[in-house]
């Protein structure tokens, strides 16, 4: 990807009077939960508590992980599902799922969580007006892994994803599984052929036995009150659950009563113009209905990736017909579940970006979200470039911020999912000040000749023509400048 090596990070674009203005939780790369201001400050971090993904519910509570196993056992396994408080307290806990006993290490309860929960009280991850997720109470819907043998899916042993519902003294009180399910999944003679054959296995573990993640599903929610159900359509049952898989580039809404498949898009998108319309999703992220009190609400909110995803007949670009799906930019799509009509979207078009020669200036190829927000804004996680950003209904760009977080292992600063919560749901802070970023003019915007080689009588003319001409610059760049201003 065709990105400058170097960048501002932070809060870079931030007008008050058009976002809808709060904290932004997500998970900072090798340091933990971070909770920031509109202005990109750091107003609280719960530090090695892992997100997969970080959400923050009333009174100032954040959910998440305190460890991940060993990845040369599993594939994205998280030890546990907690929620601590304000100061990091453990007020609960979930990890008695599935007892592991990997070699070298010892026997242990896991919660195996991957990718997604949601606490009852609230349909989804983040703020819904008039809906509050409880904090003390209620059951916990939780993706988690199992492994399983399925020889109509593959003669591989698979990581299979589930669906349980936890009540808060830790008991399963429900249970789906992914692989039960899969003749409903809708897959073709040559998708079942590639998958049979490489069900998207990743490296043999170090006792050289394989585990194939064949779905990698990444999100879930349910559906919560809707006007599709409202008006008699038993498939959008509040109570249902949307979920969106990988590695299949399928969206789907399970019964929870019969566990039965109520509706689903995907894997191929050609067999009518309602699905040539909507055009091939690949490898998506966080799909989900927006909820009741939402603009949009009933719509199905989803990060369409991009790169590449799927299983089906061998191609050029795919010999052995795994990940036989590909595009080089992503989407953000808002789509109508009954009729599939496309309500909204934001591509690299919508972003201002030439097509197709600068596509990669929107493109995730993995991770990813978007959230909708209670002033029709809605809120984008770039996450393969660790980027957030507000967009208004019109596509203007109102907030954006880079992570300063770069891993340590791998030079990235990768942000898997982040969410915007209102001032009230973190008692423990007074309201920040909120202070105008002015997006930057590029086309004026100069590293200057610092070190002064070139006409070095000018040099602290220049210096002053960064400070006092470009507005929006850091403090932090106005100190270095300043300092090298002071050397010379």
């Amino acid at each position: 990807m065709g990105f400058p090596s170097v960048y501002p990070t932070g809060a870079t674009v931030y007008n008050p009077d058009k976002s809808w203005n709060g904290y932004t939780i997500f998970q900072a790369k090798d340091v933990g939960a971070t909770l920031i201001d509109m202005n990109g400050n750091i107003v609280n971090q719960w530090e090695g508590l892992q997100g997969f993904p970080n959400t923050m519910l009333p009174g100032g509570f954040v959910m998440g992980s305190t460890g991940e196993r060993d990845p040369k056992w599993g594939r994205q396994d998280m030890v546990d599902l907690v929620q601590v408080d304000f100061e990091g307290n453990i007020v609960w806990k979930f990890d008695r799922y599935d007892y592991i006993d990997d070699p070298g290490e010892d026997p242990i309860w896991m919660a195996r969580q991957h990718h997604d929960f949601q606490r009852e009280g609230c349909p989804l991850g983040y703020f819904v007006p008039g809906m509050e997720p409880l904090v003390d109470k209620g059951n916990t819907f939780i993706v988690c892994h199992k492994n399983v043998d399925n020889p109509k899916i593959s003669n591989k042993n698979l990581i299979d994803d589930t669906i349980i519902e936890v009540t808060w003294d830790g008991d399963i009180v429900w249970e789906w599984i992914a692989n039960e399910h899969f003749d409903d999944m809708g897959f073709s003679e040559d998708a079942k052929n590639a998958m049979y054959r490489n069900p998207s296995m990743g490296p043999p573990k170090p006792d050289g036995s394989i585990s194939a993640d064949w779905m990698h599903m990444n999100s879930m929610s349910l559906l919560g009150p809707n006007k599709w159900y409202d008006a008699g359509d038993e498939r959008f049952h509040p109570d249902n659950i949307i979920w969106d898989a990988r590695h299949t580039n399928i969206i789907a809404i399970i019964d929870k009563k019969t566990g039965k498949i109520a509706w689903k898009l995907g894997p191929y998108f050609t067999t009518t113009p309602e699905l040539r319309k909507i055009g091939q999703i690949i490898g998506q992220h966080h799909a989900h209905m927006i909820p009741r009190g939402l603009p949009g609400e009933g719509n199905i909110l989803v990060f369409d990736n991009g790169g590449q995803a799927g299983y089906g007949a061998p191609n050029p670009g795919a010999p052995t017909g795994v990940n036989n799906a590909k595009r080089d930019f992503s989407r953000v799509l808002e789509f109508d579940p009954v009729s599939l009509k496309i309500v909204w979207k934001y591509t690299p078009a919508e972003a201002g970006f030439s097509m197709p020669a600068d596509n990669y200036k929107f493109y995730s190829c993995l991770i990813s979200s978007a959230q909708r927000l209670p002033n029709g804004n809605t809120l984008i996680t770039e996450g393969a470039d660790g980027r957030i950003f507000e967009v208004t209904s019109e596509h203007e760009l109102v907030w954006e911020y880079i992570s300063p977080f770069w891993g340590q292992k791998r030079p990235e600063n990768m942000v898997y999912r982040a969410f915007r919560l209102p001032y009230e749901w973190v008692p423990q802070l007074d309201k920040p000040e909120e202070k105008e970023i002015p997006r930057l003019d590029n086309s004026k915007l100069r590293v200057w000749d610092l070190l002064g080689k070139e006409n070095p009588e000018e040099r602290p003319s220049r210096i002053t023509k960064v400070k006092g001409g470009v507005r929006g610059v850091r403090d932090t760049d106005l100190q270095c400048i300043q300092h090298l201003a002071d050397d010379e």
